[in-house]
């Protein structure tokens, strides 16, 4: 029987199935839900109407109630859409329960992209042996974040687990009691979570899915690729910001770091012990099965805090000598099994995940000056008296020199002190749970060549006089940095001690480029051009210097922050770019769609791992063509110049202070992180954090970050008559097609009748038709660059799956622009209703929870 086409297997398996179960969910016995599930439908349907007829949210609602509810109190109409929030969240549960249930039908996971398609392409072409060299450098890393765009809390993340479970089944009992268990279990978080709980509830991942995953992964590699030879390289890693990260988050401790690194530490153990007991069944034969109990044992002290001299080399050294016996002696019986294990301690060691520390440049230079005061006061010779009076060059050439150690009681500030006592946690967390385990420090928002050798300085005399174990990755964000960023490196890399660092750790380099900032500073096209740039001419100064660069994108989860279909990215690469390894941030709700399931982890991990080797073993020249660059480099520039001309519209700060969910995101209690850096009373634009701005800009339906201004760009070729240029850009580079492909996605997810009241605002009216009018300027030119009819043509199930979405949190759009505008009202008034504002503020933040969740790569 032929496979049917991926939109009819969505159909089947996930639409049909949530139509089916949330009808379920809508008579349970519970007085409130089958109150609530009778009335939704009618608001959906009000709702739909009356944004067809261009109503506003007010009207909306208010119709609905006059027709349907007319005897309600005001107090009891605000009650019922409250009952709506709650049901739209367990609605939104239910379908990301059935989609993730439905993720190995949908995809097909022996397709384009996947390990198995590769292995019977270059097998076919001849060129098996081309890969195998190829695998034994390349790895990808995703690097989880506690970047806060999750609102599950880990009871529902559990429930979803059960629920997916179940529906895979077809256990209807099991769905019922689920649904019911959904139905009385709070979603709402009333304290910020810590860093360690953020940590603790990204691990749920590590051993749950990461473990398997990347497990099955690897072996299927070494099995079907290597012929079962042992490889030295590891392709996949882990690595992780929570407990590490501590940019804008003074919550982030020395203690916390430590904290998280043991509980990492254990994490690992425990998969270890179980996958050990397992085996120890297994093995009873003469020789090996008193080794496995012995193991058994001391991995169970580990994990009982008890004492014991137990090591990763003696466990590894053990595994393989009871192989050794089982090839020789017992028929290799269970010998995959127990080659498995081997392999998940190559992939995890006793550390689990890579954890990094991230700082800003801006505090690292606030420390290193109370460092400098410090031994200057104490008489110490390690920096001249008149240190701060020199050229940054003169201070560079002393930085690079820099010997000796400080005593850390000479520091007052406190700040100060846990910055350095964090450098000294590295050091101890290298020598508990190995090198790998904390090995490297990113500087956000670096700008200059002194702010890397600043922290080179920093690591040294706190912690690693005796050799700097430490990888230092910069991260240019802005658009300007990312023009600097080659003149640094070609600094760092001429100068003699900062060379010799990096020639004793493998002539590597580490560089992160910030997506989402620079989407934020620069718009879309300039930001995804500046970085494709950034990385051919960092590149091309690494390879003249014998350095292998690796890059690491600061990705979120929507197109405007990097996100959207990254494999494509990664795939439509050419040669001028260095794609050894691919490196990139996952977060928030990107982590439970993308990677929240064996399945749906092996999937995409596979495909990034295809992407990067299809890149290089392709036949295809993705090199591009000079006359594309320089359309590409126009279009970048006058989509750049229409952002910041937008941006420095004066209603721009105002508007999205005033008129978005902005201001509500720091009350979610989702994350441990302030909503914005700096301290300044009102909204400064440089302080604003990516994860608010593009998420305010979805929660309006409005996308701003993802489109505005590649309409005006692609409008200056059709007004030139030149149209053309940009259609044979689009057909001939894999680069320009996927940032179309990603902005129509933004394009998708907007919806500009929610905020049609808008336009005759008096104070905002003419800013929300600049926003819509690039809007139907940018899907109106893209269609007509793709040649599609509709946005996402070639994406049928994506586009079903966004729609799909989209319709279940409708009602709850339209109730957050509702409480939005009775808030705006309220403080009109001459006489403030305080209690009626924070009810209504209420709404607002708990209205946040559904929309973001629903569209699973929304900030």
């Amino acid at each position: 029987m032929p496979t049917q086409p991926k939109l009819t297997r969505f159909n089947q398996n996930v639409l049909s199935k949530y139509q089916i179960y949330n009808s379920i969910f809508m008579t349970l016995p519970f007085d409130d839900v089958t109150k609530t599930g009778a009335l939704l439908p009618l608001f959906h349907e009000t709702c739909q109407k009356g944004f067809a007829n261009q109503d506003n949210p007010t009207a909306i609602v208010e119709s609905f109630f006059k027709k349907y509810q007319a005897r309600r109190s005001p107090e009891s109409q605000i009650n019922l859409l409250f009952r709506f929030i709650q049901y739209i969240e367990r609605q939104v549960v239910l379908f990301d329960a059935i989609e993730d249930a439905a993720f190995p039908i949908v995809n097909n996971m022996d397709g384009i992209g996947t390990l198995r398609s590769l292995k019977e392409t270059v097998s076919a072409e001849n060129k098996l042996e081309v890969l195998q060299k190829y695998l034994e450098e390349f790895k990808v890393r995703i690097v989880l974040t506690a970047h806060p765009t999750q609102f599950y809390p880990g009871s529902v993340l559990g429930i979803i687990t059960d629920l997916t479970e179940a529906i895979r089944e077809n256990d209807l009992l099991r769905i019922n009691d689920l649904l019911a268990q959904l139905g009385k279990t709070p979603f709402f978080k009333h304290e910020k979570p810590s860093p360690f709980d953020e940590a603790v509830s990204l691990i749920w991942y590590l051993e749950n899915v990461f473990y398997k995953s990347f497990g099955s992964i690897y072996d299927y590699i070494q099995q079907n690729i290597f012929d079962g030879k042992q490889i030295e390289n590891n392709v996949i890693n882990i690595g992780f910001w929570p407990g590490g990260d501590r940019d804008g988050n003074p919550f982030v401790t020395p203690e916390i770091t430590l904290k998280v690194a043991g509980r990492l530490r254990l994490s690992i153990i425990k998969n270890y012990y179980r996958n050990v007991r397992q085996l120890k069944r297994k093995l009873t034969f003469q020789g090996v099965e008193e080794r496995m109990s012995v193991l058994e044992r001391e991995l169970y002290k580990i994990i009982t805090n008890e004492p014991t001299d137990f090591t990763l080399d003696f466990f590894v050294s053990e595994l393989k000598a009871v192989k050794e016996v089982i090839i020789a002696n017992h028929n290799s019986l269970y010998e995959n099994e127990l080659n498995s294990l081997i392999n998940k301690t190559h992939l995890f060691g006793f550390h689990f995940a890579n954890l990094d520390i991230r700082q800003d440049s801006r505090k690292h230079a606030q420390f290193f000056n109370d460092i400098v005061n410090a031994l200057i006061e104490s008489g110490s010779d390690i920096f001249p008296k008149n240190y701060h009076d020199l050229s940054e060059s003169e201070q560079i050439k002393i930085l690079s020199k820099v010997e000796g150690s400080i005593d850390l009681a000479l520091i007052k500030d406190d700040e100060t002190l846990m910055a350095l006592e964090t450098i000294k946690a590295i050091k101890t967390i290298q020598e508990t749970n190995g090198e790998q385990a904390a090995n490297r420090y990113i500087i956000s928002n670096n700008q200059t060549t002194l702010h890397v050798m600043q922290l080179f300085a920093m690591l040294k005399l706190v912690a690693f006089q005796e050799e700097l174990t430490v990888d230092i990755g910069p991260l240019f964000e802005t658009i300007t940095d990312l023009e600097n960023a080659p003149k640094v490196m070609e600094e760092l890399y001429t100068n003699p001690e900062y060379a010799a660092h990096l020639k004793s750790r493998g002539n590597n380099q580490t560089i992160m480029l910030g997506f989402s900032d620079g989407t934020k500073d620069g718009g879309y096209l300039m930001a995804n051009w500046a970085i494709y740039q950034a990385k051919e001419n960092l590149t091309k100064v690494s390879r003249e210097h014998g350095i292998k660069v690796v890059f690491f994108d600061g990705r979120g989860g929507p197109p405007a922050r990097g996100g959207g279909k990254t494999h494509n990215f990664y795939a439509s690469l050419g040669p001028t770019i260095e794609d050894k390894e691919v490196q990139l941030t996952i977060q928030g709700q990107t982590i439970s769609s993308n990677f929240g399931t064996l399945e749906s982890s092996q999937y995409n991990l596979e495909q990034l791992i295809s992407s990067g080797v299809n890149n290089s073993l392709s036949d295809t020249d993705l090199k591009m063509h000079p006359d594309n660059r320089d359309v590409m480099s126009d279009l970048s520039k006058r989509s750049y110049e229409a952002y910041v001309k937008f941006k420095s519209h004066p209603k721009f700060i105002s508007y999205i202070e005033h008129m978005s969910t902005l201001k509500y995101y720091a009350k979610t209690n989702i994350g441990s992180r302030p909503s914005k850096r700096g301290k300044a009373e009102g909204l400064v634009f440089e302080d604003l954090r990516a994860i608010p701005f593009v998420g305010s800009w979805s929660q309006l339906k409005q996308n701003v970050p993802g489109f505005f201004g590649v309409g005006t760009a692609l409008k200056h070729y059709e007004d030139a008559n030149e149209f053309e240029k940009v259609q044979h850009l689009f057909k001939t580079s894999s680069f320009f097609k996927t940032l179309i492909e990603n902005s129509m996605m933004s394009l998708s997810k907007s919806f500009f009748d929610l905020t049609r009241y808008m336009a005759n605002d008096k104070e905002y009216g003419e800013f929300w038709n600049v926003i819509y009018e690039e809007y139907e300027t940018s899907k109106r030119l893209i269609l007509k660059l793709t040649g599609y009819k509709e946005l996402m043509q070639e994406e049928p199930s994506g586009k079903a799956s966004i729609a799909v979405r989209e319709s279940i949190v409708l009602p709850l759009l339209t109730i957050q622009q509702y409480a939005l505008k009775k808030i705006q009202e309220l403080e009109k008034a001459e006489v403030r209703d305080e209690e009626q504002i924070k009810i209504f503020e209420k709404m607002v933040t708990r209205s946040l929870f559904g929309n973001i969740n629903a569209s699973r790569n929304s900030a």
